[in-house]
């Protein structure tokens, strides 16, 4: 019986990994400006190539003040960041350090080179 119980431990210990990696929260955004984001585009620091929408990703496609977000498609690095709001309003982020499994936070604070 002790052998069995000690296969059985053995067996649900080794997948733990495989268990916790499962549950990866990824990358998150997390909208501290007091607006809804209408948009959220990353690009390679300095590079001004712009991804896709990542609020499109939301289930109602924008991003409410308070309210976090999974980002897909991204690597830990420095970016920048194109947020867009209703009304044609489009502000930067520049230098955005991001983390695996990290949530990073843009606030109004952090807004630059506002158009409109």
């Amino acid at each position: 019986m002790r052998a069995a119980t000690a296969v059985t431990a053995i067996t649900i210990l080794s997948s733990l990994p495989v268990a916790v990696h499962a549950q990866s929260k990824g990358i998150r955004l997390w909208n501290l400006t007091t607006a809804t984001m209408t948009g959220f585009q990353l690009s390679p620091a300095g590079e001004n190539k712009w991804g896709p929408n990542q609020t499109l990703n939301d289930k109602d496609k924008e991003l409410d003040h308070d309210e976090r977000l999974k980002l897909t498609g991204i690597e830990p690095g420095r970016y920048d960041a194109k947020v867009s709001y209703a009304g044609d309003r489009q502000c930067i982020v520049r230098g955005l350090d991001i983390k695996a499994e990290a949530v990073i936070s843009v606030a109004d604070k952090d807004l630059k080179e506002c158009t409109k």
